[in-house]
């Protein structure tokens, strides 16, 4: 097989599957490997390569969806025998361009959107869990004996309702517990009727909007914001105006100014993602007065509400609504571990029937047994004990990124302490671009998302997004010292 020298890179980002992908289609683009020709069976080449079969399952796989190679007869492989027409004319392109596969009929325009939206996120936002990964909590500290032990008594032997399609809003113990929580430790106006579980918050922006706006209508989001509101945004099919945010948070002359008959705003007004800031109070109520002379609906996001560090927690603003305009959703993931994928909505009492409707056609309800084990961790009091626990633990975390990017990045990022949430800002000095800021990191396995990621404008001025609450005082200083070395060399 005219395959050159296979050298797999163990140090590489790049998954191995992916790498030898890579020089596969390289062979067929140069012509190496030529049309009909025959592929080596999985095992014989990962024996000839030295590689797990996997790897040659996955490279084979991800060339036979492109179009690459096809089967023939029972297991057999070959490339190709018409390729994508345009990869001929280069052998540089290693795949087809988004606007490529649009001209062929394999995406619609919405899927277009949603796509290059995705794409602003970058691989780095998946994967493992290196410094200054966002988002991300010490999932060292989770108590999961306590959970292994309450899953483990609803699996053991689950009743008939915890196994079959019973409960479309929530697990009924569940939605109580959090009912409860809420209404004392965010200052939510809420009975258990109202809370509709989802498997996430990304889930209950998608309900909300598919149950209150129509195709075409307008929505506005923060800006810079989180990127999965645009992707949910797009997929209903809404047009989103991006406002800006200011020291109180999002931009209330901004709001008012939009001519576009918006009927939906959204706002992390908690701890504005990602910039940080707390929206005030007269800030908070000025968006009420709005929302109600416009009968237009806001969508409170608090995903970091719980992470304050100094004081009580900010009330919500669902809690000042007087006129039902406020939708809130909030998820566990933050505080216990991502993977648990249970969230949950807040709804007016008038919209619960409908809402628990929409639910129902979204994916019918979420896995009940979790939900009953997290019912019994809020109600015996581990949520609320591993909450203070992390409180106390990431304002540590905080303040040692603090200290040491004041010793180590002096000229190269301005680090602002924050008090609340899970990640800083670090500005850039004047002119240095952010995504090559990010790209230099990167190639020390540092995760520093650049600003410019999250905003739907020009920035005025670069910086990187640093996570800390996952990363262990040791961590923090070597991923400073990396980023140290990556920056000092990217800008010289």
């Amino acid at each position: 097989m005219p395959l050159a020298v296979f050298t797999a890179d163990s140090n590489s980002t790049i998954p191995l599957y992916r790498q030898l992908y890579g020089e596969l289609l390289t062979a067929i683009l140069s012509g190496r490997l030529k049309a009909g020709t025959p592929l080596p069976p999985t095992r014989r080449l990962a024996t000839e390569l030295g590689v797990s079969r996997n790897t040659v399952l996955g490279a084979y796989q991800q060339l036979l969806a492109e179009g690459y190679i096809e089967g023939i007869g029972g297991s057999a492989t070959i490339v190709a025998r018409i390729l994508p027409e345009e990869m001929l004319q280069s052998g540089a392109i290693l795949s087809p361009s988004i606007d490529h596969q649009l001209r062929r009929g394999k995406l619609s325009r919405r899927g277009l959107q949603l796509t290059k939206t995705l794409a602003s996120v970058g691989e780095q936002a998946f994967g493992k869990s290196l410094p200054f990964r966002i988002a991300t909590p010490d999932m060292q500290s989770f108590p999961f004996d306590i959970w292994a032990r309450l899953i483990n008594k609803y699996s053991r032997n689950p009743s008939s309702d915890l196994l079959g399609y019973v409960y479309p809003a929530g697990y009924p113990r569940l939605r109580e517990a959090i009912a409860v929580y809420l209404k004392s430790a965010r200052a939510v106006k809420c009975e258990a009727e109202q809370i509709i579980i989802v498997p996430g918050a990304q889930v209950a922006l998608d309900i909300v909007t598919h149950m209150l706006l129509d195709f075409g209508d307008t929505a506005l989001i923060e800006n810079p914001g989180y990127f999965g509101a645009w992707g949910v945004f797009a997929r209903a099919g809404v047009r989103f105006v991006s406002v800006p945010v200011d020291h109180e948070g999002v931009s209330i002359s901004a709001v008012r100014k939009n001519r576009d008959g918006a009927k939906m705003l959204y706002v992390t007004p908690s701890n504005q993602f990602p910039l940080g800031m707390t929206m005030s109070l007269a800030r908070r109520l000025e968006l009420l007065e709005w929302a109600r002379a416009t009968e237009a609906w806001i969508i409170e996001d608090d995903c970091y509400g719980e992470f304050r560090y100094t004081g009580r927690p900010i009330p919500s603003l669902q809690g000042l609504d007087a006129d039902g305009r406020v939708i809130y959703t909030g998820t566990f993931s933050k505080v216990m571990f991502p993977s648990l994928r249970i969230g949950y909505l807040v709804v007016p009492p008038g919209l619960v029937e409908a809402f628990t409707k929409g639910r129902v056609m979204t994916d019918l309800h979420s896995s009940t047994i979790p939900q009953a084990a997290l019912a019994d961790f809020i109600v015996e009091g581990h949520f609320t004990r591993h909450l203070r626990r992390m409180r106390k633990l990431y304002a540590y975390r905080q303040a040692s990124l603090v200290v040491a990017a004041k010793a180590e990045l002096s000229g190269l990022l301005e680090i602002e302490e924050r008090d609340a949430g899970m990640h800083l800002i670090g500005w850039l000095p004047d002119g240095v671009d952010d995504r090559a800021a990010e790209r230099a990191a990167w190639q020390s396995k540092i995760i520093a998302r650049p600003l410019s990621a999250f905003s739907l404008k020009p920035v005025a001025r670069g910086a990187l997004v640093l996570g800390y609450t996952a990363f262990d005082e040791r961590k923090i200083r070597a991923g400073v010292r990396g980023l140290r070395d990556a920056l000092s060399e990217s800008q010289k």
